[in-house]
């Protein structure tokens, strides 16, 4: 497990596929891509359930104003086809990257060790990076509450 990214450092880069948010099929995503964008990764455990859903529709219905903001990206372990599948069922504007192998959420420090009903795990934890146009780090919300997440990133991008 790595450490997350400290503010005012240059973010992980990445190369991973991408689905939504006008991507095509088989589309790919790296940090470089976005250079010039303000950059919003958010990391969550897992498609359709309650709480990053509850996260993601947030975004969703925030997009008017988030996405003249920045670029968003909701990046979990989940494959691909599940991320279409999570898309569609909530109708949201923007990409999901699809981190099966587990590198970017150790990259930026996310895979961690987890406990529920007394048995302990390997999961990502619901975190929040934004990056400047040059992808330097600005901002970090760990163990961010699904329901104040776009208030978070709104005052983070003012």
């Amino acid at each position: 497990m790595s450490t997350t990214p400290a503010l005012g450092k240059k973010a992980p880069d990445f190369d991973l596929p991408v689905v939504g948010g006008g991507y095509g099929e088989n589309a790919r995503v790296t940090l470089a891509d976005l250079k010039g964008s303000k950059v919003v990764l958010y990391f969550y455990p897992k498609d359709d359930t309650p709480g990053c859903t509850t996260q993601a529709c947030g975004i969703r219905d925030a997009w008017g104003e988030l996405s003249k903001k920045a670029k968003v990206f909701g990046i979990s372990i989940d494959p691909v086809k599940k991320h279409a599948k999570f898309i569609q069922k909530y109708d949201l504007p923007f990409p999901l990257l699809s981190d099966e192998a587990q590198e970017m959420v150790a990259a930026y420090g996310v895979w961690v060790e987890k406990s529920m009903y007394g048995k302990t795990y390997l999961g990502t934890e619901r975190t929040t990076f934004v990056l400047d146009e040059k992808g330097i780090v600005k901002a970090v919300f760990p163990k961010v509450k699904p329901a104040e997440h776009v208030d978070l990133l709104l005052g983070a991008l003012d």
